[in-house]
């Protein structure tokens, strides 16, 4: 049974170079890919974010991987998420496929037990988001949505106006 603490300086120094080669190569390509890049609101984003992060560590610490092909993997992976999120600010199927959409959970103090149902959310759940937002009985309560980033927003009844948060947000249809 082998323990390896060290192998070798020259395996060290590899690990600094590529480390902060790629390191700085990431944030290089994430200042020109601007910030919606980071932004983590759905779980796309969050999939890229974890994925750079995983291509990171392995730059780092794979004797495999050359900095070269690390930095071409990090170039891809922003280069995609930009042609993705780009074309779907242009495209509403793929920013529905890519994204997903809203959905209500709670509409004016009454649960929609189709949408928990199909979203795999307790009610439990919803009483945790309400509670977090600070309110108390569900009857003042004028929506709960879940996101497309799996957040809970809670909307307190308030007076109506014309423009109203919810207005994108369709009531979901029951399943027969």
């Amino acid at each position: 049974m082998n323990f390896y603490l060290f192998d070798s300086w020259s395996s060290l120094l590899r690990g600094v170079i590529s480390g902060v080669g790629a390191y700085v190569c990431l944030i290089f390509f994430l200042r020109i890919a601007g910030k919606r890049i980071l932004a983590k609101m759905n779980a796309f984003d969050l999939v890229v974010t974890v994925s750079l992060g995983s291509t990171l560590a392995t730059i780092t610490l794979s004797q495999d991987v050359t900095l070269s092909r690390g930095v071409l993997a990090l170039a891809l992976l922003i280069g995609l998420q930009f042609v993705i999120t780009w074309s779907s600010t242009r495209v509403s199927w793929l920013r529905r496929f890519v994204t997903g959409e809203p959905a209500l959970m709670l509409y004016r103090g009454e649960f929609l037990g189709h949408a928990l149902l199909r979203e795999r959310v307790t009610k439990a759940e919803i009483h945790a988001a309400v509670r977090s937002a600070g309110i108390h009985a569900l009857e003042t309560v004028e929506a709960v949505v879940l996101e497309t980033g799996g957040s809970f927003s809670v909307v307190p009844r308030g007076e109506e106006t014309q423009s109203s948060s919810l207005g994108q947000i369709k009531t979901p249809k029951p399943r027969i």
